[in-house]
């Protein structure tokens, strides 16, 4: 069955692979890891295989579910997806084969929309054209820092009808973005034990910068950290709690931006 998420940007989460291995400074805090030992503990069954110590932890090693492949197809209403909140489907552990099969399910099940997040936007670039991209496939990867910034370019030479970025925790300021064939950026700080700060002005930066080259922008959260400084409750969540707007915009369909595109022609 499908499980309502609590993420602000996505409906529903889809988990055809687990665990992960920390591969940047935007794991650190991974609360994937974290849950995945909660769950092994409670004995679900897809947690109990466990990673390496040094990058992952109990309940985290990389397994595949082929059993849960199907599950979209059983879903009664179309859903708005994130593909694998607790790992990542472009791991070196998951076999070509494998993420051919998640995408053949995307593909067949065009009524729901799927928006897949990367760190290892080298291996998505690597087999992008190995792929059969369908338009309701939203590719993303993290770019939480100033020394990632890299991965936008890999984003780019992948043929997803729509890219996105997420900001998310936000680690420093991201001045000067290449936002061209991008088309949402989600941002948030980071929340927990131990938060790392966000800077506000590292948010309205990207913002602005979202403003002026036409890009969707959706701000998630405050992180633990700013909300403190703003009188927010919890990870400052509530837009409601903000001093200044902040905006959560979803990217146009790849049909509504073809339209717009031969309009202005």
């Amino acid at each position: 069955m499908a499980s309502n998420s609590s993420i602000e940007w996505t409906e529903t989460t889809w988990n055809p692979v687990t665990g992960c291995d920390r591969v940047a400074a935007g794991c650190d805090h991974c609360y994937a890891l974290t849950l995945a030992k909660r769950l092994k503990a409670m004995g679900q069954e897809k947690y109990q295989n466990d990673g390496d110590p040094r990058t992952s932890g109990p309940g985290f090693g990389v397994t595949l579910h082929p059993a849960s492949l199907d599950e979209p197809r059983r879903w009664r209403t179309p859903k708005v997806v994130f593909v694998n909140s607790m790992s990542d489907l472009f791991h070196a552990k998951v076999p070509l084969s494998f993420v051919r099969d998640v995408f053949d399910v995307m593909r067949e099940t065009p009524q729901h929309t799927y928006q897949v997040l990367t760190k290892r936007a080298t291996r998505v670039a690597k087999i992008a054209d190995r792929l059969d991209w369908p338009e309701n496939v939203w590719m993303g990867v993290s770019v939480e820092s100033f020394d990632a910034v890299d991965r936008i370019d890999r984003l780019r030479s992948v043929p997803a009808a729509t890219r996105f970025l997420s900001c998310e925790p936000l680690l420093s300021a991201l001045p000067g973005l290449d936002l061209r064939e991008i088309h949402w950026v989600i941002v948030g700080g980071e929340s927990g034990h131990g938060a790392r700060p966000m800077l506000a002005e590292w948010a309205t930066e990207i913002r602005d910068q979202c403003a002026e080259a036409g890009v969707a922008y959706f701000f998630k959260q405050t992180g633990t950290v700013l909300a403190r400084q703003w009188g927010a409750t919890g990870k400052g969540h509530d837009a409601k709690e903000w001093p200044f707007s902040l905006p959560r915009e979803y990217p146009q369909s790849p049909a509504a931006r073809r339209e717009t595109a031969r309009s202005v022609s």
